[in-house]
């Protein structure tokens, strides 16, 4: 009896130990998070401008996503309403009913229906630094954390309103005596690069797979790097965007005017010396935080766990910084809705582009199928990996976006309609063409059957995105017979 329990316990090993070697090793997931960042801000995606190696070299060897999104907000914090979607995988106004009905995610949190959570459940280890800014703790909800930051870096008063031209500037990227950035005597972008590395070097000695959730508070402002990063963007290098304005219309009526925080930073109207001073601290600070995403890349291939990570790399939204007159994301032009997207990792195609539409928040179930677990029914965004595999040529039947209940926006192939219900005024683009979105067809009889085309698309998208705000009252012309 005792021979066949014995000879039973050796068969139950060598079962248990080739079911193991069965079992795919699980890829490791880094998620890189940049804050107010534009998708034309990379050197090697067409900005001979700036300088940015490391996110070149990520794109060069991995695939880009050219046109990815945010669905917008309902509040001026843009970035409130992005990561509450990407950690909730909730389309905009139904991630907002989840918050406003509980104050906090704290509900969900306790369900663990939270991305870190799932990718805990999926036999991860998960960890976070930097900013946070999420209605739950991310003590309860990742593993491990260091260093979070709930928010923006505090600006002081002599950051608005600024540069004059002809005046002394009184405010400084570089003068630490400013705090934002600078506060605690060692940069929060430089903070970041060492506690992800630190983190990386521990689990180089681990067999379990991680899951890290990295967000730089960088380039939001008050844009602060060191001196030497400045001083690569010679004020004369720095060109104005192209549709550049002083100021813009309906500015004050569709939430973008001189009460908004992020509006005032630059002086009103605009000026081209205020729009290239600030466009050159964006660009150092977007430079310096390249910097440390070498460091981070450089630490995971010199750990050995390069081979079996995939990296995903993106903004939380776009910045105006000058286009079209505005400083902030609190618009419905690609300079605010675009982010860049990259990924990087075992089977993804080398400097690969593709055209097609995403939302930045399906890097969330990109990561649960990758992780090999089921995409739960709550999570309303999609998984990149069929467009990837060339499975898919399609994603999303259009593109919705939104700002608070003053704007509203929807993208279908080359053609774009935002509305301003509060004016009201609707405009319409052909990004194609125009992918500066200077001219506005709006006015032109000609366009009254895209608009109308554009429209019903976007009430379509108002269902799936719990937006209840009513349009056919506002612009009946809109309303195909």
């Amino acid at each position: 009896m005792k021979k066949t329990i014995y000879y039973f316990s050796i068969l139950l090993m060598v079962f248990t130990w080739s079911c193991k070697q069965e079992q795919p090793e699980k890829p490791n997931i880094i998620f890189i998070f940049a804050d107010d960042q534009s998708y034309e801000t990379i050197h090697a995606l067409g900005n001979d401008e700036i300088i940015t190696p490391n996110l070149d070299k990520l794109s060069e060897e991995g695939l880009t996503f050219t046109h990815t999104y945010n669905m917008g907000s309902w509040q001026g914090a843009v970035c409130i309403a992005s990561r509450t979607m990407l950690n909730t995988g909730m389309f905009l106004w139904n991630a907002r009913i989840e918050l406003d009905g509980n104050k906090r995610l704290d509900h969900i949190e306790e369900r663990g229906e939270l991305w870190a959570q799932l990718m805990e459940e999926a036999g991860y280890e998960t960890y976070v630094t930097g900013k946070w800014h999420v209605a739950a703790s991310p003590q309860e909800t990742f593993m491990t954390s260091s260093n979070i930051r709930h928010g923006m870096p505090k600006q002081t008063a002599a950051g608005y309103n600024r540069p004059l031209e002809g005046e002394e500037d009184p405010w400084s990227p570089y003068d630490t005596s400013f705090g934002g950035f600078w506060k605690g005597g060692t940069h929060w972008t430089k903070i970041l690069g060492n506690t992800a590395v630190s983190y990386i070097d521990s689990a180089s000695s681990k067999d379990s797979p991680f899951f890290m959730y990295l967000a730089f508070n960088a380039a939001h402002d008050p844009r602060q790097s060191p001196k030497e990063y400045v001083d690569k963007y010679p004020l004369e290098n720095i060109s104005l965007p192209e549709n550049y304005l002083d100021e813009y219309p309906y500015k004050e009526e569709i939430g973008c005017g001189k009460k908004l925080r992020d509006e005032r930073l630059a002086p009103f109207p605009r000026t081209p010396y205020a729009v290239k001073v600030n466009r050159q601290e964006y660009y150092a600070l977007i430079t310096y935080m390249d910097e440390q995403i070498g460091r981070i890349i450089e630490a995971l291939k010199k750990s050995g766990k390069a081979d079996n990570t995939y990296i995903f790399y993106a903004a939380d939204h776009g910045l105006g910084i000058g286009h079209h007159g505005f400083m902030g994301k609190q618009n419905m032009y690609d300079h605010s809705v675009r982010v860049p997207m990259m990924i990087w990792g075992k089977g993804i195609p080398a400097n690969k582009k593709i055209d097609i539409p995403v939302y930045l928040q399906d890097i969330m179930p990109s990561s649960l199928e990758l992780a090999g677990r089921d995409i739960p029914d709550f999570v309303q965004f999609k998984s990149l990996m069929p467009l990837i595999k060339g499975e898919n040529t399609d994603q999303y039947k259009a593109i919705y976006g939104a700002y608070q209940n003053k704007q509203r926006m929807v993208t279908k192939g080359a053609y774009k309609l935002i509305m301003y219900p509060t004016v009201p005024v609707a405009r319409l683009y052909n990004l194609k063409d125009d992918p500066n979105e200077m001219n506005d067809l709006a006015g032109d009889p000609a366009y009254l059957p895209k608009m109308q085309e554009l429209f019903s698309y976007f009430m379509e998208l108002q269902e799936d995105t719990g937006d209840t705000l009513n349009l056919k009252t506002i612009y009946p012309q809109l309303i195909a017979n």
